[in-house]
Formats: structure tokens, sequence, C-alpha cells
């Protein structure tokens, strides 16, 4: 997976004459870390949230709590990557190169479990929708610890690239070079793109089947939970959609142009393709603080658990004050 946050167009020498992209830098120098910062913020409240409601109110007796599980941690260890990025695009590379392939490998290892963990939860839904006579009831926790063991194991094989081909290279940009986290050389950027790509590509068609056959099924009722029901999955299905589909077309696109594949070797059009791929991978990046929503918070158990915790935080706190306060007039009353 291409995660050159300088522009990895500058490897090649031809592009560093000809094809200068400083208004590409400083495009992404301001926009990304600020957008960055947002998502961070969202994810970490968001799916913090998802684990102390799981903690609090629910258990892990049930697959859905452990697949809600797995997808808020796998969320947060992506998140754990997203200020290193940001504080890249401003300033460059500060860090040490090991920082740079663990900070690479965790990032990576939390994008590919995220997906992995949506995917599982999709079929998961498709089962119990379009199958219900399926008795899911006989599937028991176990299977989830196994499923759950399974997606981290390929999420850690999919990101061992990024783990020992990540390096310090030195960028040129306007006659002078900066530090930057990067794979060692073009051949292994583009073999970084593989398990990306392929991961996707089989996500991709898992979820698009099973989304539609539970379009199909649920639109059939005309009862009012199951079109509500039908306006979610199709909110969760088109975001997902919209999010990856565009940013993996980029990377394949971008590959082509690293490789001074026609059209896609002229400047303008290397240039265009910079700009949408920071655009793609801010909206593709922005699902580990959207995960929370779709898949937690339009629950209703999950809002009336967050309503609970909400209200005895409220109560303890004016509790607190109120005791608070006869202390302090306690204390006025004895000085007298």
């Amino acid at each position: 997976m291409n995660i050159s946050f300088n522009d990895s167009q500058y490897d090649v020498e031809y592009y560093d004459e000809v094809c200068e992209k400083a208004e590409v830098v400083m495009f992404g120098s301001m926009v990304i870390p600020v957008f960055f910062s947002v998502v961070i913020v969202l994810s970490l409240i968001g799916n913090i949230l998802v684990l102390v409601i799981l903690g609090l109110y629910e258990n892990l007796k049930s697959l859905t709590n452990i697949f809600i599980l797995n997808l808020a941690i796998s969320d947060l260890v992506f998140t754990i990557g997203l200020p290193f990025w940001a504080i890249y695009h401003i300033w460059g590379w500060l860090f040490s190169e090991a920082l740079c392939k663990i900070v690479t490998f965790v990032f990576f290892t939390g994008f590919y479990s995220s997906i992995l963990c949506l995917t599982i939860m999709t079929i998961y839904r498709y089962l119990a929708v379009v199958h219900p006579l399926s008795d899911l009831r006989t599937l028991r926790i176990s299977t989830g610890v196994y499923m759950s063991f399974l997606l981290w194991v390929i999420s850690v094989g999919a990101a061992v690239p990024s783990l020992f081909y990540s390096a310090l290279i030195q960028v040129p940009h306007k006659g002078e070079h900066s530090v930057g986290c990067e794979y060692e050389s073009l051949i292994w950027k583009n073999i970084g793109f593989s398990p990306e790509n392929v991961i996707f590509l089989v996500t991709f068609t898992v979820m698009a089947f099973c989304y539609i056959q539970i379009l199909r099924r649920i639109s059939k009722s005309r009862s009012h939970t199951k079109n509500r029901a039908v306006k979610l999955v199709f909110c969760i299905a088109t975001v997902f959609f919209l999010g990856w589909v565009p940013y993996n077309v980029i990377i394949f696109l971008r590959i082509l142009s690293d490789n001074m594949v026609k059209p896609f070797d002229k400047c303008e059009a290397s240039i265009n393709l910079s700009y949408a791929f920071y655009v793609c991978r801010l909206i593709a990046f922005s699902h580990c603080c959207l995960n929370p929503v779709f898949y937690a918070f339009v629950g209703v158990k999950f809002r009336s658990h967050l309503k609970s915790m909400l209200h005895r935080i409220f109560i303890c706190q004016s509790s607190a004050e109120e005791q608070q306060g006869r202390m302090q007039n306690f204390s006025r009353g004895s000085m007298y």
C-alpha cells in the first residue's frame, strides 16, 4: 500500500526535474494535518465509548459483541498512526527509522484488520437476514474467538512487508532534500500495493454480494422497522464503497503513473492524480471514526446504554456538587 506522505512521485528523477509539485505538497501540508486531527479526536471518543459500553453494559457471550470489540480495537490501532502522518505532512519524518517501521506496521495492521472485521460482520448480518432459518445460536463463542484470531493473523501478515521494507529516504524537492518514511525502492512500493489490492478486491466482492442480498430480502417487507433497516444497510454500504473504491482506483492509477504508463506519464495527469489521491485518502481514512456511528450507536441497545451512562455521570456529578455545597454551608455555620 502506498503511504507516501510526501509525494512519492519525487522518487523519480524525471518528475523532480520536469513536474514540480510544490502546490500539491503545500495542499497536503495544510489540509491533511487538520483533517487527521479531527478524525483522531472523533475516533478516540467514539471507539473508546464503544469499549466502555461493552465493558459496563454488555458481555462477550455474543458473536456480535465480539465483532464490535474487534472493530473498535482495529480502528484505535489504525488511529495510532495518524498523528505521526499528520506531523510528517508538516515537517517531514522527524523520528528514527525504527519508529518509521513500527508506526507503518501498526498503521497497516489496523487498516487491514478493520476492513476484514467489517467483512466478517457483513457476512454474519447476511446469514441472520437472508438465511434466518439457519440456527446461528449454534455458533459458539469459540467460533468468534477463532475468527478474531484469524483476522488478526491475516492483518499482521499483510502488514509485514511494510515492517521490513520501510526506511528513511531522501525526498528531493526544489533542489533540497527532506527525510521521508517510505518503501526503500519503487519495486517494493509496487509490491506493497498487492496485499491491499487483493484484500480490498475480496472484501469488496463479498460485501457487495451480501448487501445486495440483504437489501433484496428486507425490501420485500412493508414493515416500518424493515424499511429503517433498508436505509441503514444502504447507508453503511454506500459509505464503505464511496470511501474505498475511489481510493483503490487512484492507487492503481498511481502505480501506472510511477511506471510511466501512458497516458499517466504526463505531468498534468500526475499532478491531478496526486490531488485526487490526497482527497480520496482523507475520505477513506475517516472510516475509523464513522464505524462507531454506523455499527454501534445506531443500535437501540447502544443508544440506551449511552444514555444510561451519561445519566449516571451527571447524577454523580450533581450529587458531588450538592454534597460539596452542604459541606461548605456546614463549614460556614461552624464559624459562628
